[in-house]
Parts: C-alpha cells; sequence; structure tokens
C-alpha cells in the first residue's frame, strides 16, 4: 500500500461542482497558496446536470461537459488528483488519509464531496441491471445497455426520474415511472404543478404509478424481468434506474468529530465545527433565511457555486456570510421548469397565467408574502420573482394572478435595467 506524504496551504477534497469552483475562485480572488483537488471519479471537474438530459439522451458529448479545459488546473496552479478517494480526516494533525494510504495535509481543508445515489433496500437491488444517475460512469453503464433494452422501471419522481423517464420516451423505450408519494417532484413544488406534469409525461407515454413502493426486483439468470410494487403489481422490465436522492458523503468528517444532521453542520461562512475545515455544496446543512432559518441541504448548482465564493472569500479574510437566494432548474420534453426559492410551507398557491399554453407560472405565499415560484416556460417570471423574493416578497396577490401584468416592484425593475444581472 502507498504511504505518501504531501501538504497543500488549501486541500478541497471532491472536484465536483463545489469543489472545483472553490479552487478556481481562490485562484481568481489572488490567493497565491498551493492549492490541491482531490477527486475520486477519474475525470476532471465536469457539470452533472447534463447527466440525466443532454448526456443521457445523445445530444451532448462528455467533453463539452468539462467545467474546464483539461489544461486550466495546471495553468492555474490548482494541483488536480483524480481517482484518489479520502477515508478520514485527523483535525487535530490537519491531514486526510486517502484510501490508497497516502497521508495529505492541510492548511485548510474545504470538504466537497457531494453524496452518493441512494440504493433501494428491497431484494434485488443489487443486480447489475439496476442503475443510477450520478455520475458519468453511471450514465455510460445505462448508454451501453440501451440498444438490448425496451422496457425500463424507474424508481422515483423527483427531477433526477423524470427528466430521465423524458429521456427514455424520447429514446422509443417502454418506461414506467414508480413514485412512492401521492404525487410526483412533491419536495419542490405544489399540487397545481404535480398534476402538470403526471399528465404532460402521461400524454407522451409514460406509465406513472403513484403511491408506490418497489417490494423487490425479480431476476432471471441474474438479469432483472420483473419489479414487484408494494401494491401486488408486477411490471416487467429490462433495466431499472433508481432516483430516489443522494445520501451525503460526509463519514470521515463525522468520525472526526464534526457536528452533523441530514449532512455536515456549517456556520454561515460554510466552517464546520472542527478547526480550519469548511464544507460546501450537497453534503453541507445550514442555516438558510428562506427557509426561516431552518436548515438546510440544498442540491444545485447555484448552492454548489455560492458555497464556493464565500468559503474563498473567507479564506481570503474578506469573510461575508452565505446568504443566496436558492433556485433551480429542470427540462422534460418541451417544459423548462425554473424554480426560485423555496415552496416548504406555503400557506396559498396562486397560478399566473393558463397551464394549457404551457407557459405559465405557480407562486407560493406564507403569510401575504412571495416565497417562491415555478415557472414553466416563463424565464421572466424566473427573474422577476427571485429579485421579488431576495428582497422581501412584497407582491400582491391581484398581480400575482394576473399574467398580463409584470412583477413589477423596486427589486424586479432593477433587475430589468440591469439585463442579465441574475441570468445564469
Amino acid at each position: 500500500m502507498e504511504q505518501t506524504t504531501d501538504r497543500h496551504d488549501v486541500l478541497i477534497v471532491g472536484a465536483g461542482q463545489a469543489g472545483s469552483r472553490a479552487a478556481m475562485a481562490l485562484r481568481q480572488l489572488g490567493f497565491n497558496g498551493t492549492i490541491a483537488l482531490l477527486g475520486d471519479e477519474p475525470e476532471p471537474p465536469y457539470s452533472r446536470p447534463p447527466l440525466s438530459k443532454e448526456y443521457l439522451s445523445g445530444s451532448a458529448e462528455f467533453e463539452k461537459m468539462l467545467l474546464r479545459p483539461a489544461n486550466y488546473w495546471a495553468e492555474k496552479r490548482i494541483g488536480l488528483h483524480t481517482g484518489r478517494r479520502a477515508v478520514a480526516v485527523d483535525a487535530a494533525r490537519h491531514f486526510v488519509r486517502l484510501e490508497d494510504g497516502a497521508t495529505w495535509h492541510y492548511g485548510r481543508l474545504i470538504w466537497a464531496t457531494g453524496g452518493a445515489a441512494r440504493r433501494l433496500s428491497c431484494p434485488g437491488n443489487d443486480l447489475p441491471d439496476v442503475h443510477t444517475v450520478r455520475t458519468h460512469s453511471d450514465v455510460d453503464k445505462i448508454l451501453s445497455t440501451l440498444h438490448a433494452v425496451s422496457r425500463i422501471v424507474i424508481v422515483g419522481g423527483g427531477f433526477i426520474g423524470l427528466e430521465t423517464a423524458a429521456v427514455m420516451k424520447k429514446l422509443g423505450k417502454s418506461v414506467v415511472l414508480v413514485e412512492g408519494q401521492d404525487r410526483v417532484m412533491a419536495r419542490v413544488c405544489g399540487a397545481t404543478l404535480s398534476r402538470f406534469y403526471e399528465k404532460a409525461h402521461r400524454e407522451n407515454g409514460v406509465d406513472i404509478r403513484l403511491g408506490a413502493g418497489v417490494a423487490g426486483i425479480e431476476e432471471e439468470s441474474g438479469t432483472v424481468v420483473r419489479v414487484h410494487l408494494s401494491s401486488g403489481e408486477s411490471v416487467a422490465a429490462d433495466i431499472v434506474i433508481v432516483g430516489i436522492g443522494i445520501e451525503p458523503a460526509v463519514e470521515p468528517l463525522i468520525e472526526a468529530g464534526a457536528e452533523s444532521g441530514n449532512g455536515v453542520t456549517v456556520d454561515a461562512y460554510c466552517q464546520t465545527s472542527l478547526p480550519d475545515v469548511f464544507a460546501i455544496g450537497d453534503c453541507a446543512s445550514h442555516s438558510n433565511r428562506y427557509a426561516e432559518g431552518a436548515r438546510v441541504r440544498v442540491e444545485s448548482v447555484q448552492n454548489a457555486n455560492g458555497m464556493a465564493l464565500t468559503v474563498a472569500k473567507r479564506v481570503m479574510g474578506a469573510a461575508e456570510p452565505y446568504d443566496v437566494l436558492p433556485w433551480f432548474w429542470s427540462n422534460q420534453f418541451d417544459l423548462r421548469l425554473q424554480t426560485a426559492g423555496l415552496c416548504s410551507g406555503f400557506d396559498q398557491e396562486v397560478l399566473r397565467g393558463d397551464p394549457a399554453t404551457r407557459a405559465f407560472s405557480v407562486a407560493y405565499m406564507k403569510n401575504g408574502r412571495l416565497i417562491a415560484m415555478n415557472c414553466v416556460n416563463s424565464p421572466r417570471d424566473f427573474v422577476q420573482a427571485k429579485a421579488i423574493i431576495s428582497e422581501g416578497g412584497q407582491v400582491s396577490v391581484d398581480v400575482l394572478s394576473d399574467s398580463d401584468r409584470a412583477l413589477t416592484n423596486h427589486a424586479a425593475r432593477a433587475v430589468q435595467e440591469s439585463g442579465d444581472r441574475f441570468r445564469y
């Protein structure tokens, strides 16, 4: 077993969106110390969202998904080390131990490992034909089988499951989508939008089974042939694709003594309870004012980028608390969904526009304030909603419900005047 040591002023564990952005931000802010970026995947940093959309459909090459050209990291003096997995942290002695036995010392540690795709716990969950959609390797495994399969069961009615279902239908596959709750996308929207997306998928040939769990996966000679549901029904299948969320990859930090709860706990500057150890991105649980101060893990590119910049500023001595409005997007068939804010706890749902036009929005109010908005093929609503929510959510229901009236207040006008200020 390899026994080597190395030391860096900043050691970043996790070379995904958050980790790579932290390294970039440090150099952009003028950090001159040594930076090492460790990733457990063999590829250089890449954008993960296209995996369940453009890459899975074959409309985007992997090289186009790279966050930066291959030579960027060396040019910026960022030591990129792929295929290296961290398995332990010694916070007192400031080092990380890797799976291969190497010991890497740090001045500051940024933990940006994201999470691993959550697996089913039923019999048959570990069969070769049961897939997840989390990494480049995951999707390549699915793509390698598609020429020989026609019946696909997708488990999970969130963004990943629905995006995958849309791609599989475009590729001519038979798709059954199984969702344990009584509607799809229940975590990110209200019933109006859920029913709209259920209808859209069914119109495109997706067989959606709601309120259904997976009791087991049947195989013959090691190959998936059927999925048994908790309802007693059985669905024929050639492969199963599971999209039921992630498990935050924080075990080494927790074993080192970091405070945790649905991920690793961080403060307003993304610092953990361990000295000189930060955590960012999908694995970090932070107090968010858009969730009324509750602790949340936000799994989005926006959150990864925002936390990365917060940590980089903190390292540079220009501390600014992380306080950025969460936003998300999803592409399914011809529907571009953009979401501003967090809708949990809303007490009023306001429809803006006509769903039949396939360009409308749903606003979510709480105590008379706008807290979130789902925008379907309505980018103007999305941009203006982000501004309004960021400025306190003061907008009347009359304005929200009238799609012929712009969502104008001081914040929305400021966005319009500054052009692409909030565009991504």
